[in-house]
């Protein structure tokens, strides 16, 4: 791996991104690893986040400086999504290539559990009684989807789009939501809590009309 290449992986990019893209690719990474987001005892956490946006910020350095210099600087062409049928996902197969449209596509009751669904447009799609425990889903598109009894225990939903999604009977126990948008989404009966502790973390969220776990719209 050259030195471009190992830029381009720091910020999980593809070789031959555009600058637009290495600036948003940045952004989403240092609200990721941003130390205020990591609890302030755990200095393993902390320390691992300040290496991460060092190495975040050099990437981007670099790149936009080589960008700048040469605009061809790589040639190599990107690869183009492909399709993989529904099923492929419960036989435990490789999941599609970055931004695949599966968008309407059937996964219920899915074994969807430690996938990676990062950037995927799953938008209308049903992942009724899905398992997507542990599932990284950084930026994914589930607007409108049906996740009704879903288990999303622990996944990594960091800014996803959850419009109109339907949440309904989730397990969202250990879910991350951080900065994700939830307009209009319906959790009627969701689990958030154990007791009185909220677990699921909700920094940044957007829950405007809502239906929150116990059917009150937030405003």
């Amino acid at each position: 791996m050259n030195e471009l290449e190992r830029y381009y992986r720091v910020l999980e990019l593809e070789p031959g991104a555009t600058i637009e893209e290495v600036n948003q690719a940045y952004k989403d990474l240092v609200f990721v690893w941003h130390p205020d987001r990591l609890p302030k005892d755990n200095l393993r956490l902390q320390q691992k986040a300040q290496d991460k946006l060092k190495a975040i910020n050099e990437a981007r350095e670099r790149l936009r400086s080589l960008k700048g210099k040469h605009q061809h600087i790589y040639h190599s062409p990107r690869p183009q999504p492909q399709k993989t049928a529904p099923n492929d996902y419960q036989h435990d197969h490789q999941p599609p290539k970055q931004n695949s449209d599966l968008s309407g596509k059937d996964f219920s009751r899915a074994n969807l559990s430690n996938k990676d669904l990062s950037g995927r447009n799953l938008s209308y799609a049903n992942l009724s009684g899905a398992d997507l425990s542990d599932t990284f889903m950084h930026k994914v598109i589930l607007r409108g989807a049906d996740l009704s009894e879903a288990n999303l225990f622990r996944a990594n939903l960091l800014l996803a789009d959850l419009r109109e999604a339907n949440l309904r009977a989730a397990n969202l126990i250990g879910a991350d939501l951080s900065g994700a948008d939830l307009r209009g989404a319906d959790l009627t009966g969701a689990r958030i809590r154990s007791g009185d502790r909220l677990l699921v973390k909700l920094i940044g969220a957007n829950l405007a009309g809502a239906i929150m776990p116990d059917g009150v719209v937030h405003k």
